[in-house]
């Protein structure tokens, strides 16, 4: 498992650790962090163990998974966590790239950021010719970014019964 960190022009991502915790519990934790999240944010400490918890152990099998995201310039301070991992939907285990940053990081560029890591440690590190994402047809913020690195919407997801279907989104790996 290659857990040394990536570092961008303004941003670290580091493999998640159990002392990682609290801060998923603030983020995920945070009403506005869900408003798109048809499962809503979380409710207790215990939980944000258990997400951690399956972080740790796609670490553990895949070799790469969810970063912890701190800025160079506080990095001990973690403001979203975000990356690369197996997921899966429509019967295709894919390559998919997601995040959620602390309402503080929010409208900084750092979500952009973080997206283009992921996509080139998704081709380069990872060798995949292909990186998905899913998002919700209302959260403009997020396809934004998936429109602004290159991503293309390809498909739709029936994933929350009543509700319209999340968007996917696909990058292909550069010839």
């Amino acid at each position: 498992m290659n857990t040394r960190p990536i570092t961008t022009s303004r941003l670290i991502l580091r493999a998640p650790t159990v002392d990682d915790v609290a801060s998923v519990f603030a983020i995920y934790g945070d009403p506005e962090t869900n408003r798109y999240n048809p499962a809503g944010p979380l409710t207790d400490i215990q939980q944000a163990a258990n997400v951690m918890d399956r972080w740790l152990d796609h670490w553990e099998t895949h070799g790469f998974g969810q970063w912890a995201i701190a800025t160079r310039e506080a990095p001990a301070c973690v403001i979203g966590f975000g990356g690369i991992t197996l997921y899966k939907y429509n019967e295709v285990q894919r390559i998919n790239l997601g995040y959620r940053f602390a309402v503080s990081a929010w409208g900084k560029g750092f979500a952009t950021e973080l997206a283009r890591a992921a996509l080139q440690f998704g081709f380069v590190e990872l060798d995949q010719p292909q990186v998905y994402g899913v998002v919700r047809p209302a959260h403009a913020a997020s396809i934004k970014v998936l429109e602004k690195i290159g991503m293309q919407h390809i498909d739709e997801l029936d994933d929350v019964p009543g509700q319209a279907p999340s968007l996917v989104y696909r990058a292909t790996r550069p010839v």
